[in-house]
């Protein structure tokens, strides 16, 4: 079976998407495409010489016969709206983050999944599909530093061109929020955030960097340094800390050079270069399990905790205290959920 997909946004992100399963994936062909901007939708199609339909809006693509199942790529806050419309439809859909732009729209689209009585969301954590975060997990699932302890984290990017108020901890901070639960396999029941000396590389009004600290369930202490203008390149770190041994996510491939009386190693620069080969993993699972007719990977419950975590950690931010953070047992319908 080729499964017929259906792009609703031919943003940034829309158009690797559509590349990607156009040219690199395997058992998936796209059929429609849609996007606020219609020339450019029909650009898109033209650029990759396919076969698909433009259609007028994202509720066309997600009603059309022709579509097996839909991916969200649109601007977030349409995103609540195309995803209970998959729902309804009863279509698979793999949404990009945010799964929603609040907390109560992410519990919506729960509810409506939950309602319908079979899991048809997948949020595009791809984290997740990193063989490196993998790795990672693979050793603390084998018991090869004991129990984890302790995690340190730091998410750089070099600039934040648009990144204002509270995106760091809304926008940068959801993919440690989700890639740790899964690690871990833990939730979380507090947040607090401590703000260092501002950099004056921040745009005015933007604090940079954060210090986000969570408690978890399992008393498991995490520290993540969030630094979105940090200058020097794209780093992503975690080490976790466990009872016997110490386990760090391993540093991208590069060339070790001996040259100009040094001895270096590039750093990536652009986080699509970062997680490049992860989107494609990611893809690629999603196909296969969705023409078995399941969902295996990131579910709407988690883009929830993760909405709800983001949303204690800005007012941990603002008020300067350690915020609880309650979250209901993961309901049953969502259980599978926690292997990948």
């Amino acid at each position: 079976m080729v499964l017929k997909i259906g792009v609703i946004g031919t943003g940034a992100i829309g158009q690797d998407h559509i590349h990607r399963i156009s040219n690199t994936l395997s058992g998936a062909k796209i059929v429609a495409v849609t996007d606020v901007n219609a020339e450019q939708a029909k650009a898109v199609v033209n650029n990759e010489n396919m076969d698909a339909k433009v259609y007028e809006n994202g509720h066309d693509v997600i009603n059309s016969e022709d579509v097996d199942a839909v991916i969200v790529t649109s601007w977030g806050p349409t995103h609540e709206e195309f995803v209970l419309a998959s729902i309804a439809a009863g279509k698979p859909v793999f949404c990009e983050k945010p799964l929603a732009t609040t907390a109560e729209g992410c519990k919506r689209i729960v509810d409506a999944e939950i309602a319908h009585g079979k899991q048809l969301v997948q949020v595009g954590f791809m984290r997740r599909y990193d063989k490196g975060y993998r790795a990672l997990k693979h050793v603390i699932e084998h018991g090869r530093i004991g129990e984890p302890l302790m995690v340190h984290c730091a998410h750089r990017a070099p600039s934040a061109p648009g990144c204002t108020g509270d995106m760091a901890l809304t926008d940068s901070f959801p993919h440690e929020i989700d890639v740790l639960r899964w690690l871990l396999n833990d939730d979380y029941v507090s947040a607090q955030v401590i703000l260092p000396r501002n950099t004056r590389f921040a745009a005015e009004g933007l604090q940079d960097p954060h210090i986000v600290l969570l408690e978890t369930k399992q008393g498991i202490r995490v520290d993540t340094e969030i630094f979105v203008n940090c200058q020097y390149g794209y780093d992503i770190q975690c080490q976790v800390v466990g009872e016997t041994g110490i386990a760090s996510l391993p540093e991208p491939s590069s060339v070790l050079m001996r040259s100009e009386a040094k001895l270096s190693t590039e750093i990536l620069v652009d986080w699509k270069d970062r997680f490049i080969d992860s989107y494609d993993v990611e893809l690629q699972e999603w196909i296969n399990c969705t023409v078995k007719g399941e969902v295996n990977g990131p579910s709407a419950w988690d883009g929830y905790v993760v909405a709800v975590t983001a949303d204690a950690c800005v007012k941990a931010k603002h008020t300067g205290q350690i915020v609880p953070i309650s979250i209901q047992e993961r309901p049953s319908f969502y259980i599978k959920q926690l292997v990948l």
